[in-house]
């Protein structure tokens, strides 16, 4: 779940209720841009380079599957 906090009263209140030990209150530690970083190292290389005209083909094949 994730919660974008839109006052400093809604902070006051997450931080009550943490005290009240009823939920937890986490940092996220990691911004967009570094999610983003570790999705493409992830899956870079995943994909063979290929040619315009293979990809065209495999694309045709995929499309007559389903007529």
């Amino acid at each position: 779940m994730t919660l974008d906090i839109l006052n400093d009263k809604a902070m006051n209140l997450l931080k009550d209720l943490e005290l009240l030990k009823l939920v937890r209150v986490r940092r996220q530690t990691s911004t967009d841009k570094e999610l983003k970083k570790d999705l493409i190292a992830k899956y870079k290389g995943a994909m063979t380079p290929q040619n315009k005209d293979e990809i065209d083909c495999q694309l045709q094949d995929l499309r007559n599957e389903w007529e």
